[in-house]
């Protein structure tokens, strides 16, 4: 079992950046797949970027790809999620999930646990 808690949100004018982490416990973090999904207000949960256990492959969704970069410090137990350029519409909450494979997905129903999220909020 992982727990995780993401932190560095906040409040960022258009064409910034901000940078997400997601620190997890346990001393299996290596052994998880992990991913970044958002949800905003009246939206269902979306896919944002994932990575694969060992960092060998990742994968984004196209609304941020070439925008944000994910990675992964296993010796530290966290994920990050760089976000750059900014839009009104990456305005959400951002929540980490751990996938116990080594296969990353880009479904919310494949990561069985998830942090508390973290409010994200672009300005125009």
């Amino acid at each position: 079992q992982v727990q995780l808690v993401e932190f560095g949100g906040g409040l960022v004018q258009t064409g910034g950046s901000l940078r997400l982490s997601c620190a997890a416990s346990g001393r299996t973090f290596s052994s998880y797949a992990m991913g970044w999904f958002r949800q905003a207000p009246g939206k269902e949960r979306e896919f944002v970027a994932a990575i694969a256990r060992g960092s060998s492959s990742t994968a984004y969704a196209d609304s941020v790809k070439g925008r944000f970069t994910i990675s992964r410090d296993n010796a530290k137990n966290a994920v990050y999620l760089q976000m750059n350029s900014l839009k009104p519409e990456d305005t959400a909450v951002y929540y980490c999930g751990a996938r116990g494979s080594e296969v990353l997905s880009i479904h919310n129903f494949a990561y069985a646990y998830w942090g508390q999220g973290t409010q994200v909020t672009v300005s125009s």
